[in-house]
Formats: C-alpha cells, structure tokens, sequence
C-alpha cells in the first residue's frame, strides 16, 4: 500500500490560506500538527507501507510537515501585519479587567491580628477536629451540659480516645486556652487563636461553619480591668475611636465572673436613633438601644486552669471569644451572615 499525499497537500494548502485570524489559524495547526493532527495520522499509516518503500514514504511525509510549518508561518507574518494595519480609535472606552479582591473575613483576621500584636499576644491555630474532653471537660462543662447534645455540636465518625473521648468538629476556639496553656507550661500567656468553628445552624445570623477569635491572658494578678482596657482597646482601634464598650454580667462555665460584653452602635453612636430624610428621630434599626452584644467574657474559672496544668492560687488570668462575621457586621451593618458565603462579588468587592 502507498499513501497519497497530491490531495492532501492541496487541501492542507486551502485550510492554512483560508484562515482568516490568527486564533483560527492556530486552530489550523493543533489539527495538522497536534498529536491527534494529520501529520502523526500519516506516520501511523508507514506500517501499511511495503517496507522497501517506507522510508521513502516517511522522508516525504516529514517534508510534507515543513512545508507545512513553513505556510503557517508565512499566513501568521501576514495576519499579524493586517491586524497592526488596523485602525485604532483612542476614544472608545478601554476593556475593564476583573481584579480579585480579599474576602472580607480575611481582611478582618489580619486586622484583629494586627491590633492584638500591639498588646503582645501571639497568634495561634488550633484543630478544627478536636476531642470532646478539650472542648468541654477541661472547660468546666458537665456531661450534661446542653452544648454538648448532637443537636448543638457536629460529633466526628472516628475512634474514640480513652482519655479524650469522642472526636467533633471544634463547636468553639476555646479549647485553644487548654492546648497553649499546655504549650507553654507557665505564664505569662498572652495568645489569640482564630480558627473555624462548626454548629449546626443556619438563619440571618449563624451558619453551620463560622471563625472565632479567642484571647486568652494569664498572669500574676491578672483583674478585670485589664480584661475591660484590652476590649476598649481593641473595639476603639476595629470600630473606630468613638467606640465605648461595656460588660454584662452572665454566666459561662469557663469563666467566673462572666461578662456579656458590648459596644456602642457605629450606626447610630450609641444614641439608639438615627436621622433620615423622612424622620429625624427613627430609631436604629441596627441595635434598637445604641448596644450592640459582641460576645462573651470574663476571668478564667479555677477549673479551666487546673487543665491547663496552671496553678490557680498563683496565676490568674481572663478570656474571651468573638465571632468574626459577627464584628464585620457590627462594623459596616450587614444584616444577613450568609452574604459571606453567597459568592457574590456585588458584596464582597464592597470591603
């Protein structure tokens, strides 16, 4: 058998003079000289060939090929200087590119990293898959306690440890307090721990997976007004110099005292109301009272220190853990948590 190439010289000619633009006539070249192009079809087709003419056949094919590259270059050389002959008209809006953007939950983690730099703590990351007892038991939380029902916290398929029980997805970042107390066997402890936190809820304000910050300072004679001067500290240099701030008291398991602790709404500036076109005395419809609750705080519980191998008759200390979609909407007054996650670049360009 012999192969013919008088007829596919004169089609490949055609196809290459034919191509009208340069994308089209790369195009061209992937199916003449692509792995799957024309030229390797012929070579498969040698071992066809009577083998006192396939090395003829072969050097003909192989000329074939340069021939071709030859005519693509030479229609490339053509189609570049017709398109740079073009005329251009300088007064038609240019092409606008898409840029990326940091999502705005990034942005927020350097910031909250950045201000608590300033006061010496270093930051830390934790498991997101921990054991029930570093996230509840050595927290002061009974067997009984209602977070730890499946309803509440998301339990992990797994072996379960003979000390540390069963494995979840970290329902909080404070099982971090235990791991660096543990790390670095005594005080002083000055750590924030960002990390993702799982529940199993989803509505305006929570979704199954969210990031907590968690600071954790403890020291020799370590009080509350320490606590209250690192959190003006902080909600001053986030929301703004205006910002007041101010303690609850409430009740946690791994804190005695515990605090509720919030700020001044950057809405309306703690007035509660806000002017309009309409009405110069509406009330806010961000905090309804001119406070806004940040999350919860307060002195480290005895019990927590103890687990953390700290001895509580030398040492004292004090914690706290905020959500950090939840600062983001106190900041700039987004009202549905799930914007974070929708991807939708019409909110998320916005920061």
């Amino acid at each position: 058998m012999e192969i013919d190439l008088t007829e596919e010289k004169q089609k490949t000619t055609n196809i290459i003079l034919s191509s009208s633009s340069l994308s089209k006539l790369i195009q061209t070249e992937t199916e003449l000289l692509g792995r799957n192009g024309l030229i390797n079809s012929l070579l498969k087709q040698l071992k066809t060939v009577d083998s006192e003419k396939r090395k003829t056949m072969g050097m003909k094919i192989n000329s074939f090929k340069q021939e071709i590259i030859t005519l693509i270059l030479k229609q490339k050389k053509i189609l570049s200087q017709t398109k740079n002959n073009e005329k251009t008209d300088i007064t038609l809006p240019g092409e606008s590119i898409l840029t990326g953007t940091l999502h705005p939950i990034t942005i927020a983690i350097a910031e909250i990293s950045l201000i608590f730099s300033k006061l010496g703590f270093i930051r830390m990351s934790y498991p997101e898959v921990e054991w029930e007892y570093l996230a509840f038991d050595a927290l002061n939380m009974p067997k009984t306690h209602p977070a730890r029902d499946d309803f509440e916290t998301t339990f992990v398929n797994g072996n379960q440890h003979e000390k540390y029980g069963k494995m979840i997805l970290t329902p909080h970042t404070s099982s971090g307090q235990i791991r660096e107390m543990w790390r670095l066997k005594k005080p002083p402890i000055r750590m924030i721990n960002i990390g993702k936190c799982y529940r199993p809820n989803w509505d305006a304000t929570h979704t199954p997976m969210f990031h907590q910050f968690e600071g954790l300072y403890v020291d020799t004679d370590v009080n509350i007004t320490h606590l209250k001067g690192a959190l003006d500290f902080f909600s001053k240099e986030y929301f703004g110099e205006a910002t007041q701030t101010r303690l609850r008291p409430h009740h946690f398991q791994f804190t005695e005292p515990s605090f509720e602790v919030d700020i001044s709404c950057t809405m309306c500036k703690g007035t509660g109301f806000v002017e309009t076109s309409r009405d110069p005395v509406q009330k806010c419809k961000i905090c309804k009272s001119g406070w806004l609750e940040l999350g919860g705080t307060g002195i480290v519980h005895p019990n927590v220190l103890k687990s953390g191998n700290i001895d509580p008759n030398t040492y004292s200390g004090w914690a706290f853990g905020f959500g950090i979609e939840r600062v983001i909407m106190m900041k700039y007054g987004v009202d549905d948590i799930r914007n974070y996650y929708s991807g939708d670049m019409r909110f998320l360009s916005q920061f």
